[in-house]
């Protein structure tokens, strides 16, 4: 590679190249992964095949065992393996329908074999269940089970399934091979990439490290040559692009700079002399302004001292208004809130005579349940006493009114219960007049405090109204003091204001002087410093 090529060529031609084998190597991997995938696939669905047979097989075993176990004891549980068998082999002829897809052979063969269970499920199967079922004719279903016929259709589909597995070993042979095969590929792609770009990742390496590793080690130590003071010297150029500009322009500036330094050693000279002179003239002007601002302060401080004494005074009087402000608006709530609790105790007065009410119509609602429980008790005694007497005409029937009495006992006991049943909730009737008694007497007292808790709010609230109309006069007395009170701050802050301007002149005429007198100090010390720089380098 040309030495005159330039830095972003040689690092732009590497990682092409590096990405460029990277692709081909990733390329040639992808292709032979996408081969052994569909290689690995076929050998997949050929297993599947060869497992699809096998139930294909074990389905008609099993049609054939439960058959048999049929015939034999005669009961319709040895029919289970039969059964399960049809569906198994349906789902199995289903299964290689779908994998044998358009294959003519194998779909000729396995039509064969299907063709030939089925006829065994008709022929044989079918036909000797049906016989089997009449026990005369069991004999003849056996028989038919043990013909030759039988045996032949099973032959047939055997024959089919083992020509479908046949060549389905042959696809497999060739299969395992393809497998291998891919696999050889991945692996010979995938190593044989990654040593390619291991070779030219060295390649680059030694090539990078003699045109820009070696160049760039020159002009650091010149660099460092440099910063050390040394002047004198001059790199030498042996490169082309970037590296060779580089040089030249290093030693282009190495020379500005040995004029520079030589230039600020007189310049320097001359700086330190004119800012002795500045620092000089900057020190006796700013002890004629801190004169000045001494006296401008004394003034300020009397007059602030009197600012400060109005301020308090206003500020007095606008807390005292705020205060007052505040009580004359907690007047005004508080006038409202007697105001609402009036009319709470309005609503609950009202409410408690509604509840009166209630409580008088379900102690009337109470008497009448009252009145029919009396009702019940008067059919529950005549009951009893019905119950007594067909007791009686059952005992004077003798043997053919032992039923009736039966009846009349029943009845009397219906009685009896229906008795204590009044009995309790009378009871518990009472117990609910007494509380409905005490709850109209707790109303009524309800209603009498409501009553007079409305009258004591009515004169709580004309008691707040007077005071909330006393403090907002004594609101307005206040604000007129204020009022005064802020006419004469405002004449005293116009003279602080004249006097602050006075007084921010002196300081900034001061800060001035201070700032000039540390800039002179600066310039000196910056003339020196550069005098000892410009003494470090040497040309």
């Amino acid at each position: 590679m040309p030495q005159s090529l330039g830095l972003n060529r040689i690092l732009g031609g590497a990682i092409g190249i590096i990405a460029l084998v990277s692709v081909l190597s990733s390329g040639a991997v992808l292709v032979t992964g996408d081969q052994l995938r569909d290689a690995t696939d076929a050998r997949s669905r050929s297993n599947q095949l060869v497992r699809a047979l096998d139930s294909f097989r074990a389905a008609m075993l099993n049609q054939e065992t439960g058959l048999r176990g049929y015939l034999i004891t005669g009961r319709d549980g040895s029919l289970e393996p039969y059964r399960a068998g049809r569906q198994t082999l349906d789902e199995a002829i289903d299964r290689l329908r779908g994998l044998v897809g358009q294959d003519a052979e194998r779909t000729r063969l396995l039509a064969a074999a299907v063709a030939a269970a089925r006829s065994w499920q008709t022929e044989v199967g079918e036909a000797a269940i049906r016989m089997a079922a009449d026990p005369a004719k069991r004999a003849e279903a056996v028989r038919i089970e043990a013909d030759g016929q039988g045996k032949q259709l099973f032959d047939t589909f055997r024959e089919k399934l083992s020509a479908i597995e046949g060549l389905e070993e042959v696809v497999r042979t060739a299969l395992a091979e393809r497998v291998a095969r891919g696999e050889r590929n991945e692996s010979i792609a995938l190593w044989g990439g990654t040593l390619i770009t291991l070779l030219i990742c060295l390649g680059i390496g030694i090539a990078i490290n003699r045109l820009i590793v070696q160049p760039l080690v020159r002009v650091m130590a010149f660099v460092g040559r440099v910063g050390e003071g040394d002047l004198s010297s001059q790199l030498a150029v042996r490169a082309g692009g970037e590296v060779g500009r580089l040089s030249a322009t290093l030693n282009t500036m190495v020379a500005g700079l040995s004029d520079l330094a030589r230039t600020n050693r007189a310049a320097t000279a001359d700086l330190n002399a004119a800012a002795a002179e500045i620092r000089a003239s900057a020190q006796e002007q700013a002890a004629s302004v801190e004169q000045q601002f001494a006296a401008v302060q004394e003034t300020a401080a009397t007059v602030d001292e009197i600012t400060h004494s109005g301020a308090q005074i206003s500020k007095r009087a606008t807390e005292v208004i705020a205060t007052a402000q505040a009580t004359a608006q907690t007047s005004r709530q508080g006038l409202r809130a007697v105001s609402d609790t009036a009319k709470a105790m309005e609503a609950i007065r009202e409410q408690a005579e509604a509840v009166a009410g209630n409580i008088v119509s379900l102690s009337e609602k109470t008497q009448t349940i009252g009145d029919i429980i009396e009702t019940v008790n008067d059919i529950s005694e005549r009951t009893h006493l019905l119950a007594l007497n067909a007791a009686i005409e059952a005992a004077a029937a003798g043997e053919s009114g032992r039923s009736f009495a039966v009846v009349a006992s029943e009845m009397k006991l219906l009685a009896d219960q229906a008795k204590a049943a009044t009995g309790q909730v009378r009871g518990i009737l009472g117990e609910i007049q007494r509380g409905i008694n005490t709850s109209v007497m707790l109303t009524e007292e309800a209603v009498k405090r409501a009553a007079a808790g409305k009258t004591r709010s009515d004169t709580t609230q004309r008691t707040i109204e007077e005071i909330t109309a006393r403090v907002e006069e004594n609101v307005q007395t206040f604000q007129q003091i204020v009022a005064s009170t802020n006419q004469q701050q405002l004449g005293i802050e116009q003279v602080m204001g004249a006097l602050q301007n006075i007084r921010q002149a002196s300081q900034q005429t001061a800060a001035g002087t201070r700032q000039v007198e540390a800039a002179s100090a600066n310039l000196t010390e910056l003339a020196q410093a550069l005098m000892a720089l410009a003494e470090r380098y040497r040309n």
